[in-house]
């Protein structure tokens, strides 16, 4: 196995468990999590914001600790916390203690991602770096598909829900040993670890259009992850299906269709990033509507889910390998920045939707979450599309097609 097949395979098991039951696993348990804490949908939100919100801690928290130690500190302390928090979370007696949980468990998704980019970007050929970005991503997949099937197998043995938790405690302590023993080959970024005036580098123009849309998809992810599950259940599920099996089941589509997301370095080459831009937020954007218009029929239930894994791993890959190239003088800064702008709508967007779901019903808020990412698409501009570098005058060769 070659280093870059080693590296790719320490971030794809990362993502897997970071990104999936650490980050995604409250969304797949909502329905339990509401029967066992008597808990309102605007509980539910703003317990999804906290979980959110230690995704943003850990991003800032893992930048410095990349700049001194190198990938390997960050990642090591993000599994660290997933294995933690989800342990918490299997024991959890009380709302207070899955929130904390479920913070805890999150944050390592913000310490797992930046230190890989960084890696890619010094040990990985820059026609490969797409590829393998694509592949770290796309370990979420894996890990909401992972976690689905647990979630389904546990409710066919009429256990609880808390073994399905202590299960991923233990995966994340597995992945915490696998990217230890490979991440020790990857030293830290020679050279001072500051430059000058890096906010002002990161925020130029060009760099709009990538943090809008980072935004956007963090926004409108963020409320689908709460809330469709729930919503798809609440609305008595799918014909032939216990109803009680219904989050197993989008989640579980969820993530097999987000392995589309491995295609987006080649697509990226043969439709260029504008349409595949476009392309993956209508994905979006018909998603959210599915939810809204035909959440207990199984065409609504299966096209909203598959659309929402393309939409989210497609996106989520296309972010790491635009920020890169963005950025290519400090990727692991630019990346951290544009997971800051996903990272701000994904707490606004469930804290925001949990409080309208009490008040106006589900079906408003996840038909304004799609016409959020419509509008994305629609008011997105080719010439503002700009993929390398955001620091230099731009050629006329450096906008996408």
């Amino acid at each position: 196995m070659t280093f870059m097949q080693t590296l790719s395979a320490a971030g794809f098991t990362a993502t897997v468990i970071s990104f999936g039951p650490a980050r995604m696993g409250f969304g797949l348990f909502v329905p339990e999590f509401r029967a066992a804490f008597s808990m309102s949908s605007t509980a539910v939100g703003v317990i999804s914001g906290i979980g959110f919100f230690g995704f943003l801690v850990g991003l800032l928290l893992a930048q410095p600790l990349l700049g001194r130690r190198g990938p390997e500190a960050p990642v090591v302390v993000g599994l660290t916390a997933a294995t933690v928090g989800m342990g918490i979370v299997a024991m959890a007696t009380n709302v207070v203690m899955l929130a904390t949980g479920v913070f805890v468990a999150a944050s390592s998704a913000g310490f797992t991602w930046t230190p890989f980019n960084d890696a890619v970007h010094r040990k990985v050929s820059d026609d490969e770096r797409p590829g393998a970005l694509s592949r770290i991503s796309t370990g979420t997949s894996l890990g909401i598909a992972a976690a689905a099937i647990a979630a389904f197998a546990v409710s066919q043995s009429d256990l609880s829900w808390r073994i399905s938790w202590a299960i991923f405690a233990l995966a994340g302590g597995l992945a915490l040993i696998v990217n230890r023993a490979a991440l020790r080959q990857v030293e830290k970024a020679p050279g001072p670890a500051r430059h000058p005036d890096p906010w002002q580098r990161v925020l130029r123009t060009p760099a709009l259009a990538l943090l809008v849309v980072a935004f956007v998809l963090g926004t409108t992810s963020a409320i689908y992850i709460s809330f469709a599950a729930d919503q798809m259940t609440r609305a008595g599920g799918v014909p032939g299906i216990a109803r009680a099996d219904t989050a197993a089941l989008v989640f579980l589509v969820y993530g097999l269709c987000g392995l589309a997301g491995l295609s987006t370095g080649a697509l990226r080459r043969a439709m260029g990033l504008a349409i595949l831009l476009r392309a993956v937020l209508l994905a979006g954007a018909a998603s959210a509507a599915l939810v809204a218009l035909m959440p207990g029929s199984w065409a609504g239930v299966i096209l909203s889910a598959g659309l929402q894994g393309v939409f989210v791993m497609m996106a989520s890959a296309v972010m790491a390998f635009w920020s890169e190239r963005l950025y290519p003088a400090m990727p692991s800064f630019g990346f951290t920045v544009t997971l800051l702008a996903m990272a701000t709508g994904s707490v606004i967007g469930p804290v925001t939707a949990g409080v309208a779901v009490d008040a106006h019903g589900a079906a408003p808020v996840f038909l304004a979450s799609a016409a959020l990412a419509l509008a994305t698409a629609v008011l997105l501009r080719r010439d503002h599309l700009v993929e390398r570098p955001a620091e230099t005058a731009l050629s006329p060769r450096d906008r996408t097609r």
